[in-house]
């Protein structure tokens, strides 16, 4: 498994490189300072499994290189490891296409559940992140009134049980294990969550649940 890490921080660099061992005996880290670094490395190495990304970079704008790494990475999921723990900044990330966004004073532990989820198809979406109403980069919804409750949605009791599970940051296929029903049949729930909740992302999604409650 491959990994890119990219910090401006050689120690910051160094740490990640030894705790995500523990991710798998068949691990090996690439490293890039920059922005620029990495897109050199991403055109050279196009089968990363995962990237770890600082937006606090010197040179190129972190969103920027997101965006940029997004395009040549299509498949490969990209987490965004920061020391801000804003919302905006954890909002405009993760609907930037991000599939994570982890803070970097978070427990070694906890960030290696959230690269694990990751890893598995998941989101994984920060506690601070609860409370966006709406993701600064999603579609204007100015003609568009919000649901203030699960109540108002409007879900059959098997789309809640879908939408409780997004919450928690599932995928798919771990969805459709749980609910012993088959992966595109979850999808066909996925679609019908997120017309009922208007959100543009399954992370929106997913914050949006955990702003109802659920978990």
């Amino acid at each position: 498994m491959k990994i890119l890490v990219v910090d401006d921080y050689a120690l910051v660099r160094e740490g990640l490189r030894h705790a995500l061992q523990a991710l798998g005996d068949d691990v090996v880290v690439l490293e890039a300072r920059d922005a620029e670094e990495a897109l050199r490395v991403v055109a050279l190495e196009p089968a990363l499994d995962l990237v770890l990304l600082d937006i606090g970079l010197p040179g190129m704008d972190g969103f920027l290189a997101l965006d940029e790494m997004r395009r040549g990475l299509p498949s490969a999921p990209i987490v965004v490891l920061s020391a801000s723990a804003d919302q905006r900044d954890i909002a405009s990330a993760l609907n930037m296409g991000a599939m994570g966004y982890i803070p970097k004073m978070v427990p070694r532990e906890v960030m290696l559940r959230a690269l694990r989820l990751v890893l598995a198809g998941g989101i994984y979406v920060p506690p601070q992140a609860i409370g966006v109403p709406q993701f600064p980069g999603a579609p204007p919804q100015a003609s568009i009134t919000p649901p203030k409750s699960v109540d108002e949605l409007r879900l059959t009791d098997r789309q809640r049980q879908v939408l409780q599970l997004i919450a928690q940051g599932k995928p798919n296929k771990v969805i459709a294990r749980e609910l012993q029903i088959a992966e595109p049949t979850v999808k066909a729930h996925v679609t019908e969550v997120l017309r009922a909740l208007k959100a543009s992302s399954r992370a929106q999604a997913m914050v949006t649940a955990r702003r109802f409650g659920l978990r």
